[in-house]
């Protein structure tokens, strides 16, 4: 390998290549120990990252999955919407479960500030819309990311420099107290609840507050080994997932470089997270959705219920046409299959290979909801392997099937498998390339 791929080799990003929930958190808290900086690019607390350690489950939805590990920076990203008050709360949880990660934490004078009339505008929202709302998590993210296009939002850079901001920050209120309350009839946010969020910064986030993209540059220049790790999935992005049924923010891999101010060229390692089937939570087209006992198993034994609502998830067979889309949005290196224990049982397990729409067949997914809503998958049948791959950690142990489903998957994705996860814990991990990780 020339040095120039042993230096892209230490910029890795991970994320998901479905709709979110494909097990992010474990990949990176595995590859974290080899990486300096772990940095979280988009998103807001709308993500829930679950850990398994030693059997203590441990979910962050704003801090970097990485920052556990004792030799990790933790960086949140301009790139981000960020809540204070959720913010000092999970660093508060993480305190009680013995990880003291407060010294451990930048956050870019750049990101953005979560509001609470943002998540009164978000919930506002949602009841009005009833029958035909997106499913948010009702936690601000959308309004916040409005607020930032609309150039009123406010950064977290403002709150130490700008001494009007209070009186800034009670203009931007009186505007959305005025469609709360007259176009949704709704209560009005009181500015009491807008200043708590900002004491929180000046008494307890200030120290953490800095200029992370140049430090970013110098950490790209002395080839220290960075770990990006992305929010939701691919099929969420705003402007490549299945719009409107989307989050706010770029989740693909090339919103690492336009949310960090780092360029394209720094990046190296792409690897997909990707569950052996498919979920979804909220609203939106699934074309693989199983209503029936097979979902309902898949629902059961993958425990799949959202970290952040709790909602249940939307459960259905591999889309390889939405993994191949993915993999051509991201330029995946690699991909860290995930949860292929949870197939353990059934007798067989299908693949959609391709779609059918309006009596034609199709190897690419629409690119708006509606003809997406209206294609029917073309399933490919493999045989399952009805035992337990449960903590299997060689590839010789399990079953013929599941290496024959495994593989079938590769084929088709285009995009070489790189760890099979077989259980929540760290230890749950077959690795087939150990290279990735070598940072």
């Amino acid at each position: 390998m020339s040095m120039k791929g042993l230096e892209m080799n230490k910029r890795m990003v991970v994320l998901g290549s479905q709709w979110g929930d494909e097990g992010k958190g474990k990949l990176v808290d595995l590859i974290a120990n080899k990486v300096k900086y772990v940095v979280r690019f988009q998103g807001g607390h709308n993500a829930g990252h679950t850990l398994v350690i030693r059997g203590d489950k441990t979910v962050l939805h704003l801090i970097p999955s990485g920052i556990l590990h004792d030799q990790v920076m933790a960086i949140l990203a301009p790139g981000m919407v960020i809540s204070p008050s959720a913010l000092v709360k999970e660093l508060d949880q993480l305190k009680q479960k013995g990880f003291e990660v407060e010294n451990k934490l930048l956050i870019s004078d750049q990101a953005t500030l979560l509001l609470p009339y943002h998540v009164a505008l978000d919930k506002a929202r949602e009841k009005e819309k009833a029958s035909q709302k997106i499913g948010t998590t009702q936690r601000g993210i959308g309004p916040a990311y409005e607020d930032k296009i609309a150039r009123r939002g406010f950064k977290f850079g403002a709150v130490l420099y700008n001494q009007d901001i209070e009186t800034d920050l009670k203009e931007v209120l009186d505007y959305h107290n005025f469609v709360l309350q007259n176009y949704y009839q709704a209560p009005a946010v009181s500015f009491d609840e807008i200043k708590q969020e900002l004491d929180l910064i000046r008494n307890r986030l200030h120290s953490k507050i800095t200029d992370t993209t140049s430090l970013l540059h110098q950490a790209i220049e002395e080839n220290a080994a960075i770990l990006f790790e992305g929010a939701q999935g691919t099929l969420l992005d705003i402007d490549h997932g299945t719009y409107p049924f989307v989050t706010s923010s770029h989740t693909i891999a090339g919103g690492v470089a336009v949310s960090c101010g780092i360029s394209p060229n720094a990046i190296g390692e792409i690897i997909a997270v990707t569950k052996a089937y498919s979920t979804r939570v909220g609203s939106g087209p699934f074309p693989t959705e199983l209503i029936d006992e097979t979902g309902q198993f898949i629902q059961k034994q993958g425990n799949e219920f959202g970290a952040t609502t709790g909602r249940p998830r939307r459960c259905g067979w591999f889309d390889m046409v939405m993994a191949k889309y993915s993999a051509k949005v991201n330029g995946f290196t690699g991909i860290a299959l995930t949860k292929l224990d949870v197939l353990d049982g059934l007798p067989e397990i299908k693949i959609c290979v391709a779609y059918q729409y309006k009596g034609e067949k199709r190897l690419t997914p629409p690119n708006h909801a509606v003809p997406l809503e209206q294609c029917e998958p073309i399933y490919e049948t493999l045989p399952g392997w009805q035992q337990s791959t449960k903590g299997i950690v060689e590839w010789e142990q399990l079953p013929e099937n599941a290496q024959k489903y495994i593989k079938r998957l590769e084929t088709l994705v285009g995009v070489k498998i790189v760890l099979v996860s077989t259980g929540p814990d760290r230890e749950d991990t077959l690795w087939l390339d150990k290279t990735i990780c070598q940072m």
